[in-house]
């Protein structure tokens, strides 16, 4: 299905969408049919209201630095935060994940520090890969230090521009943080990044596990954004990007490709899997484009339907699970 762009003129009514390298059906969009019969423009995912920008009060909100959990305009089924249970019929849960839950780290570098022998359980040190604990009664404890079972969050931030994404900047810079700061009290982390000037979804949860899955390029966890360049792309740097272009770190391909349906040449839509630093702005720069505006406006088959520019919400918990499913 195209990107679409509404706009406010009466001149939108005449413009088609442009030529496309492929579909975008894999992330629960639909192909265009014949003509009369494409499904309504309510419910296709991805469409106007992923790639219209938000125009709402955010400038208020920045000011604070802080912000509310937002529900927009329907009810949703949960805004709190989601406890997550992993332990088998018997109450275990692995030694790994517990140390991932408690917040230390991810699953792969627990078994690190279990290995290294710095894991003590009840006392006694265990190196053992794949030992299990009872939460509820095993005392565990890392470099001698307690650690407890954070209750597992989810929390999804529409990002502002002139935002970093980091936990801590040492020129104390607005970061991510400052806007997701009441969302919780246990110790939350951005998935990946987005730039100080790239705008939209971000995810930021202490689900060690998780994040892991959705950063491994392995995964090709899908990730949609809006482009706005200085100037038309033409046909012949459209297609050069549809069959992949050579970047100084090996051939990038995205996903698909297409003019964004109601807007000029200027507005792409592109959809890419790789994580790679500003790979969509390298893509553009590299044929000399600049990039005006950049808005990642799909994330995980997240999106950002209902919820404004530097606003966040919890995920729902059938959002969690459709998550932990994609990923395996």
């Amino acid at each position: 299905m195209p990107f679409s762009n509404k706009r406010n003129s009466r001149d939108d009514k005449s413009k088609r969408p442009g030529k496309s390298t492929s579909n975008i059906s894999n992330t629960g969009h639909h192909k265009p049919g014949r003509r009369g019969t494409n499904p309504s423009r309510d419910n296709r995912p991805g469409s106007t209201d992923d790639f219209r920008e938000k125009r709402d009060s955010s400038v208020g909100y920045e000011k604070k630095g802080q912000t509310r959990p937002y529900s927009g305009g329907k009810r949703r089924e949960r805004t709190k935060p989601v406890a997550a249970s992993f332990a088998d019929d018997n109450g275990l849960v692995r030694l790994n994940r517990y140390i991932a839950n408690s917040g230390v780290c991810s699953r792969r570098k627990a078994d690190e520090l279990i290995q290294a022998g710095v894991i003590t359980v009840n006392g006694n040190v265990v190196t053992e890969l794949g030992t299990k604990v009872d939460p509820a009664k095993d005392e565990v404890r890392y470099n001698g230090e307690r650690l407890k079972r954070e209750k597992m969050v989810y929390v999804l931030l529409n990002k502002p521009k002139d935002y970093i994404t980091t936990t801590d900047d040492p020129q104390e810079r607005r970061t991510v943080m400052h806007l997701v700061a009441s969302a919780t009290r246990e110790r939350i982390y951005p998935v990946g990044r987005l730039d100080r000037n790239t705008t939209g979804l971000l995810l930021l949860t202490n689900d060690g596990s998780l994040a892991e899955k959705l950063s491994h390029p392995r995964n090709n966890v899908i990730k949609i954004y809006h482009v706005e360049l200085n100037k038309n792309l033409t046909q012949g740097d459209f297609n050069k990007i549809s069959f992949g272009v050579e970047l100084e770190d090996g051939l990038i391909k995205p996903d698909a490709i297409h003019y964004v349906q109601g807007g000029s040449k200027r507005e792409i839509g592109i959809q890419i899997h790789s994580g790679k630093n500003r790979i969509v702005r390298r893509i553009f720069e590299h044929l000399g484009y600049d990039v005006v505006k950049l808005d990642r406006v799909v994330y995980a088959n997240l999106t950002k339907k209902d919820l404004p520019r530097g606003r966040w919400r919890y995920l729902e918990e059938k959002e969690i699970i459709q998550l932990k499913h994609f990923i395996k």
